[in-house]
């Protein structure tokens, strides 16, 4: 372990628990804000990347766009966790909005990454955030990241940008994991927490046939794997996905069961479409990727929740 490391160990009973301090960007985020909780809940020195002023010892203020990071940040920490980037969603997709997307992934990533490999006390792990959307739309086909060709869709070409820019880490001896996060599901944010009123009321439905496949991972698996991979011998793109992806219409069957309410009223595509923008609406809602965590599982992860009636009833405590 490189001199200056902070890694310290804690007798807990028979077990010697490895404490890490860890730098982490898009912490208040809906993945960021429960990984940090996490994190530090099991005794972690965690400091979170802000673009305010810092109000403590454990935040520490960046500006990604004009490529300002104080090493010293960076240097002797032992595990760097990037978030960072606007939500996919969160706006219709104007050109101004595709360029925010890409740059917010790009500027924190590339930073980031070239002063992992600039410090002296390297950390150890380089944990980057990337998504399923690598793959882009292709039906039925399954895919785990020994698939070696990426999508042309406008997500498949943010990721292939997004991985790119993390190399610098790879390249200066760091282990550099590149998350490929699928549907994270949580009441408290992301695609659950948009269906929800309407799958209460009884009103939801599948999206058009829902035969497009939805690769999910509930919010404590996804916190989970990101925690694992702080040690797991484990580089390269590693898909963050449970090991059952479903169809939307069993997405939606299930969803109902769980909540005891009817879901049988599809929804047309014409009406998304007007709301969201065709791009966004079929990047989105009516393609996907059948993804499987075969990385993930290799390296010796165990999913708290593998199927997703055992991730909707722990999550919505049904």
């Amino acid at each position: 372990m490189p001199q200056g490391r902070t890694i310290t160990q804690r007798q807990a009973g028979r077990r010697s628990v490895i404490l890490m301090r860890i730098v982490i960007s898009g912490s208040s985020g809906l993945i960021g804000t429960a990984l940090v909780d996490h994190l530090r809940g099991k005794g972690h020195s965690v400091v979170r990347l802000v673009r305010r002023p810092a109000r403590g010892a454990d935040e520490a203020t960046w500006e990604p766009s004009t490529g300002s990071l104080d090493p010293a940040v960076i240097d002797g920490a032992d595990a760097v966790v990037n978030l960072s980037g606007a939500g996919i969603g969160d706006k219709r997709w104007s050109d101004d909005y595709k360029r925010e997307l890409l740059s917010s992934r790009l500027d924190t990533t590339g930073l980031l990454a070239r002063t992992i490999a600039a410090v002296d006390r390297k950390p150890s792990a380089y944990l980057s955030g990337s998504a399923i959307g690598w793959y882009g739309p292709r039906g039925d086909e399954l895919l785990d990241e020994s698939e070696p060709t990426a999508g042309t869709s406008f997500l498949a070409d943010i990721c292939v940008q997004w991985e790119a820019a993390a190399q610098p880490a790879a390249d200066a001896g760091v282990r550099t994991a590149l998350l490929r996060t699928g549907i994270v599901l949580s009441p408290a944010g992301g695609a659950l927490k948009k269906q929800l009123p309407l799958f209460k009321l009884g009103l939801g439905g599948k999206f058009a046939k829902g035969s497009q496949w939805q690769s999910w991972i509930s919010l404590p698996d996804e916190v989970g794997a990101i925690e694992h991979l702080l040690t797991a011998d484990v580089a390269g793109p590693v898909n963050l996905t449970a090991p059952a992806p479903v169809t939307n219409a069993e997405f939606t069957k299930v969803l109902a069961k769980v909540l005891k309410r009817p879901s049988f009223v599809p929804v047309p595509s014409f009406g998304p479409k007007l709301l969201l923008g065709g791009e966004l609406a079929d990047a989105l809602l009516f393609t996907g990727q059948r993804v499987v965590p075969t990385k993930l599982q290799a390296s010796g992860y165990g999913f708290q929740h593998a199927t997703l009636e055992a991730a909707l009833r722990a999550l919505l405590g049904r």
